[in-house]
């Protein structure tokens, strides 16, 4: 039987070798190159064509081609009796934490301005704070939320998260639903948006949001586009209420040519890149867990449908 990998916005020799270092003998299929439809029971995918997933009659598991199931959850005709995997990864969790942490130092001391000055040749220097005095809220705390969260308490920045259900997290107070969504808000001037695009999440960075959080708060956004309002964030700046943005995800990707992020001068773009999963770092578990749905065992990382994670 196979396991069959789509996915066609990348080359994807690395993942076939890769999963076949780990296990040589695997069946291992890429779309559209199916063979025998009935031969598939495991799909590693990312972005598939909708509806595809229904055509595999002894299909057993489905995994994400990455941490996010989005792309897997949105798809109408997605089969729901299928378990659906996800990847965790460390070295994912670490890449992360290491990007953003970089654009909250490029904000905080100013690099991107510095740059610009050198080119124009200009002398000037700005003010900055230091960890200690600044507060920064991590919307989702996860696998990557967690992660980002302990590092930026241990440079010595004040941290508060926010999740659905209770973490206990040393040094990092983390509210939780709903209710205290306000008081988190209330205590962040950095902004970092780590959550998964659920119906509650969606659309979640908005002008009531950005209106509850510290005067000339920064938004970092790496999780989705779909998550962020984008007239709300530009107003919002334009209005002097936000200092910034950063902003590594889009509603459409590319970003297309035309949009008003491109030429803000207070917000910064990167063409999603935060953290890219590592083939060879993640092939372990993939097999693992083809091995056990062939087996009928427990799957790593399972997602439930209902919380959409």
């Amino acid at each position: 039987m196979a396991l069959l990998i789509i996915c066609n916005d990348r080359d994807l020799s690395p993942w076939t070798s890769a999963l076949r270092n780990i296990d040589p003998k695997i069946e291992l299929r890429v779309y559209p190159e199916e063979g025998n439809l009935e031969e598939i029971e495991f799909v590693l995918c990312w972005k598939h064509p909708r509806g595809i997933l229904k055509h595999y009659p002894n299909l057993k598991a489905i995994s994400s081609l990455g941490a996010g199931v989005d792309h897997l959850l949105s798809d109408p005709d997605l089969p729901l009796n299928i378990p659906i995997v996800r990847i965790v990864d460390p070295e994912l969790a670490h890449a992360m934490s290491e990007f953003v942490i970089g654009l909250i130092f490029n904000h905080l001391r100013a690099f991107t301005q510095y740059h610009e000055n050198q080119k124009q040749k200009i002398w000037d220097v700005n003010n900055f704070q230091i960890a200690p005095n600044v507060h920064v809220g991590i919307m989702g705390m996860g696998v990557l939320g967690q992660d980002l969260a302990i590092k930026l308490a241990a440079i010595g920045f004040k941290v508060v998260g926010w999740a659905q259900s209770p973490k206990e997290i040393k040094n990092v107070k983390v509210y939780t639903g709903s209710d205290e969504f306000d008081e988190f808000l209330s205590e962040t001037n950095i902004l970092v948006c780590l959550l998964p695009l659920t119906e509650k999440t969606k659309n979640i960075l908005n002008k009531e949001t950005f209106s509850k959080i510290q005067d000339q708060a920064y938004i970092i956004n790496v999780a989705r586009g779909n998550h962020l309002v984008d007239e709300d964030l530009i107003e919002m700046i334009d209005g002097n209420r936000l200092s910034g943005a950063s902003l590594d995800v889009f509603r459409i990707e590319p970003l297309p040519e035309n949009h008003p992020f491109w030429a803000h001068s207070k917000i910064n773009i990167t063409p999603h890149i935060a953290s890219l999963t590592n083939p060879i770092s993640v092939a372990p578990q993939i097999i693992e867990n083809y091995k056990r749905a062939m087996a009928g065992q427990p799957l790593l990382n399972l997602v439930s449908t209902k919380l959409g994670y």
